[in-house]
């Protein structure tokens, strides 16, 4: 069915269209159920039930919603709403410990309370509160706290990228578990049937923080400024894990605290920016591998140029801020968009001093003047420069850090701030010519002319140099402009390394009870796909130690840290 953008479907008209498909007499009883509404009127002894399932715009003639409708005729199927499972009271139920706090910790966490296991959560960083003080000196100064920016932190890095909840993941798990648990906490109820579903980055940490609070009250723990530094599997087959707590300092040296944390089942959800984690697993003969990734540039555009071309000049206020995706071929790799941010801000996402990362984020209204998206490059293991070879499985992770610090070490020498960051107007780009001056931008820490067709590898910048024409020309027409702005650099798409791991019971060949788990573990990208992950780590923990004839009076208390 179709409707008027900007106006909610009549249930009558659903009906009509119901009752002529499914075959049912003119005057047929139907349900109409709208999720996203918290009231739904229905018949008790309805010949049918309709629900709307999905909504899309179409902009390829005149600009209107396209709605999926799910049918369900009572003669042959009962219609059952989707609930989420209750929470269990786990305060001294089996511990289960998470690190980290993103998507996939979080989920995890929510997934182990209705299946009554105690989640105990460490988190590097601070709650999601704390951390925009962080953030907001990383912006205004170029301060970076290592442990607390827009990648750690309570919420992960989702927390403050737009809260996208779009995914192709469909065989990973139950999708729908995903976008109901945020409205439980706060969330739009649209995006349960919007085809590109947000939440904004103005309302995530609420949400977060909702997330917790529901969390911490039925017995799961957190803690916080709690950074992981070693993991040891003991005799009795528990596992040790080692942390500095820094929001416990010693009374003595004022030091983080040494603390220990025991459980059967720990469940590894670090995030793709965590190389510290990585080097400890590497350090325990832990199976990593390098793995596929991507790195390009954010591309801002005027939010007006693009809504004029993918709404083909029909763009109208109230209509929603125009997006976009593509994905082309070039030279046997693909060239994609990633993480768009209709109306959005550029963000620096720098997890390490002396590097700049670009990343970028929307609030939920989208009003923004630009518009932003991660243009990236495919990179195969195989694609890596010969130079990082001897790094192995880190051989991704150097050279990204690499490009990183390249492009740090341009812009510093033009900039006092030290997250400013190198850019340069697109045709300028393609055409290998320093930019004589650069348009407005929403990165507040500033941008400087550079040569971005220099700074990034040649085998990236010359398929950017190939695409974006290309983009231009067969799907986005005005893209090709030197009115947008190419910032460096694009680069945590995901995680350079896989951390192995058995496809029946998620848990690392080489060190049972360890369950890598999300994007940092190389199996996920974005934040729906990182929950499923998480859920499925949650429930796969569970079984077995279902199987194994766990109960919570035999099993250690991981809530009570020790110290070491």
């Amino acid at each position: 069915m179709t409707g008027r953008v900007g106006r909610d479907l009549r249930p009558d008209d659903v009906r009509i269209v119901a009752a002529r498909e499914m075959n049912l007499r003119g005057n047929a009883v139907i349900n109409v159920i709208d999720p996203t509404k918290s009231f739904q009127p229905t018949f008790p002894k309805a010949d049918a039930t309709c629900v709307i399932a999905r909504r899309s715009i179409d902009a390829r003639n005149d600009v209107k919603y396209r709605y999926k409708i799910e049918g369900y005729n009572h003669r042959y199927e009962s219609y059952v709403p989707y609930e989420v499972a209750g929470y269990k009271d786990v305060s001294e139920a089996e511990s289960v410990i998470i690190v980290g706090a993103g998507p996939a910790g979080l989920f995890a966490a929510l997934k182990l309370l209705t299946l009554g296991l105690k989640p105990v959560i460490l988190e590097r960083g601070k709650n999601v509160r704390d951390r925009k003080f962080d953030m907001a000196a990383l912006v205004r100064e170029g301060k970076l706290d290592a442990d607390s920016n827009y990648c750690y932190g309570e919420g992960g890095a989702g927390a403050f990228s737009d809260g996208k909840l779009y995914t192709r993941s469909s065989k990973r798990g139950d999708i729908k578990e995903v976008p109901y648990q945020f409205v439980n906490f706060g969330a739009n109820p649209q995006i349960l049937i919007d085809a590109h579903p947000h939440i904004g980055t103005d309302r995530l940490p609420k949400i977060v923080e909702n997330i917790r609070t529901t969390i911490e009250s039925k017995g799961g723990e957190y803690h916080f400024g709690t950074r992981v530094t070693g993991i040891t599997r003991k005799r009795d087959g528990t596992i040790e894990v080692k942390a500095l707590d820094s929001g416990h300092p010693s009374k003595t040296t004022g030091k983080p605290k040494s603390v220990k944390y025991i459980a059967k089942k720990v469940i590894l959800a670090t995030g793709h920016s965590a190389r510290d984690i990585y080097e400890m697993l590497d350090a325990k003969k832990i199976a990593l591998e390098a793995k596929g990734f991507a790195m390009g540039v954010r591309v801002e555009h005027p939010q007006a140029l693009i809504n004029e071309a993918r709404y083909h000049g029909q763009w109208e206020p109230g209509m929603p801020a125009a997006e976009y995706s593509f994905a082309q071929q070039v030279g046997e790799r693909g060239v994609f968009s990633f993480c768009m941010c209709p109306g959005g801000v550029l963000v620096p996402s720098a997890t390490e001093p002396e590097t700049i990362v670009m990343n970028g984020m929307s609030n939920s209204a989208r009003s923004g003047k630009f518009a932003n998206a991660g243009v990236v490059v495919q990179i195969e293991p195989d694609d890596v420069p010969e130079e990082y070879s001897g790094s192995g499985p880190f051989k991704g992770l150097d050279f990204q850090k690499a490009v990183e610090r390249k492009m740090w070490e341009y812009a510093r020498s033009k900039s006092d701030n030290p997250m400013a960051a190198p850019a340069q107007r697109m045709i300028d780009f393609c055409n290998g010519v320093v930019s004589s001056d650069l348009p407005e931008t929403s990165y507040k820490p500033g941008v400087v002319p550079a040569p971005l067709h220099e700074l990034l590898p040649e085998f990236i910048s010359s398929r950017l140099r190939d695409a974006f024409p290309e983009v231009n020309r067969h799907s986005i027409r005005g893209f090709f402009t030197n009115d947008a702005l190419l910032v460096g650099v694009e680069s945590r798409t995901s995680s350079p390394i896989r951390i192995g791991r058995s496809p029946r019971t998620y848990e690392s060949d080489s060190f049972p009870g360890l369950l890598p788990c999300g994007e940092g573990a190389g199996y996920s990208g974005g934040i729906v796909s990182s929950a499923i992950d998480g859920i499925n780590c949650a429930v796969a923990a569970a079984r077995s130690m279902n199987e194994a004839g766990d109960t919570p009076a035999e099993s250690p208390d991981a809530s009570r840290p020790d110290n070491m």
